[in-house]
């Protein structure tokens, strides 16, 4: 397993050690264990999944304290930008946001903290996305972003005029709506 740092601290790539041979390949996708190993003492309490087409925008969405959730997620089929969005008010990147490609072909995984935004666009024809989370969904706790929040101007890959994004996603206020 390899770890990669990102410009925003506690935000994390993974990229799982891949076996292949003529049969195909196989990969530890969590193994708590080396993850503990690796200073990553998370339990996870659920695993959730999406399947989304061309040019569908999730997020960005959160939850509030102590609701707020973790999230490990990959790409089962397909390729996404994933997109992280650091609202951690006294972290010295709040605001920033960093985008990674995540695919089936590349395996990466990306380790989302407590105290972040998350979203992803799907660029392959369809996606399969799954993701483990360290706290149960509350409704309550819900919040979430603008996808294009100006102040965040974030390039999702897709062309406006293509952009797939629900009626929910469509009326979140910006980052400035959640101070």
């Amino acid at each position: 397993m390899k770890i990669e740092n990102t410009p925003i601290e506690d935000l994390l790539v993974i990229t799982p050690k891949v076996f292949e041979d003529e049969r195909g390949y196989f990969f530890e996708s969590y193994n708590e264990a080396l993850f503990r190993e690796n200073g990553i003492d998370i339990k996870f309490i659920q695993d959730n999944q999406s399947f989304s087409k061309y040019g569908v925008i999730r997020g960005l969405h959160l939850q509030l304290p102590p609701f707020a959730q973790t999230k490990l997620v990959r790409v089962l089929q397909g390729e996404i930008l994933d997109v992280a969005v650091d609202i951690r008010k006294n972290s010295k990147t709040y605001g920033q946001h960093f985008s990674v490609l995540l695919s089936d072909e590349n395996k990466k995984q990306l380790l989302i903290p407590q105290g972040f935004a998350h979203g992803f666009s799907v660029l392959s024809p369809t996606a399969v996305v799954s993701y483990k989370v360290d706290q149960l969904y509350d409704k309550n706790s819900e919040r979430g972003i603008r996808f294009d929040d100006p102040s965040l101007n974030i390039d999702w890959k897709i062309d406006s005029k293509e952009c797939i994004v629900s009626a929910k996603d469509q009326i979140l206020g910006g980052l400035k709506d959640l101070e």
